[in-house]
């Protein structure tokens, strides 16, 4: 081939230019291989890069959610232990104040049976008991103006009977401790009280309920009334 006729243009022999083409290919070959070991492919590179880092992040977060659920394990088996003892100590409270009203109440039926008077079966508790009769009814008397018209009418002898006089003549005899004929017993009965003429209590108390109303009191009687 001859030479160029441009003085300033030089030309490399062909055996020159491909030699300088092998080195530049060889060059990129080894910077590739360099930065990129093992693959000649840079995109899959990248991608193995990545995929460790992304593996990292789901182990964590697999652990953070692990580490909530047990914590909110605890806390509900804490609670569970919080309501069950309250649970507890409310049944045993419900339980205490129980026992302690059953001991008030029998307490108080103790106190209510001691308070309670007890009266002789005889003329002395029939009067007293009478009388506490009375005084709940407001009913007035005293002890000696019953006592002292029940020796006058019946000498203490609740079944007493008198079989002489007018009332006996019309068929309605005066009977019991202060002689009160049937009529008159049925009018003043003083509820609380048997309904027996005979019985001591119920034949002081009527009597003492008339007497009450057609004289002020059976202390003002000091003869038949």
């Amino acid at each position: 081939m001859p030479e160029s006729s441009n003085p300033g243009h030089s030309r490399l022999p062909q055996t020159h230019k491909i030699s300088i083409a092998g080195v530049a290919v060889l060059g990129a070959a080894a910077l590739a291989l360099s930065v990129f070991p093992g693959t000649g492919q840079s995109g899959n590179a990248a991608t193995i890069a990545a995929e460790p880092a992304a593996f990292s992040a789901t182990v964590a977060s697999a652990k953070t959610v692990s580490q909530n659920v047990s914590k909110q394990q605890v806390t509900a088996d804490k609670q569970a232990q919080v309501a069950a003892k309250a649970k507890t100590a409310a049944a045993a409270k419900a339980k205490a104040e129980a026992e302690a009203k059953k001991r008030d109440e029998a307490a108080a039926a103790s106190r209510s049976a001691a308070r309670k008077p007890v009266y002789a079966n005889n003329l002395d508790g029939w009067i007293r008991q009478s009388l506490d009769i009375m005084k709940s009814k407001g009913i007035p008397g005293s002890y000696d103006g019953l006592h002292r018209n029940i020796m006058r009418e019946s000498t203490g002898n609740p079944m007493a009977i008198n079989g002489w006089d007018i009332n006996a003549i019309n068929g309605i005899p005066s009977k019991g401790l202060l002689q009160v004929i049937q009529p008159t017993f049925n009018a003043y009965h003083v509820p609380g009280t048997s309904w027996n003429i005979y019985d001591p209590v119920a034949n002081i108390t009527a009597a003492a309920n008339y007497a009450a109303d057609k004289y002020g009191s059976m202390d003002n009687v000091n003869s038949a009334y």
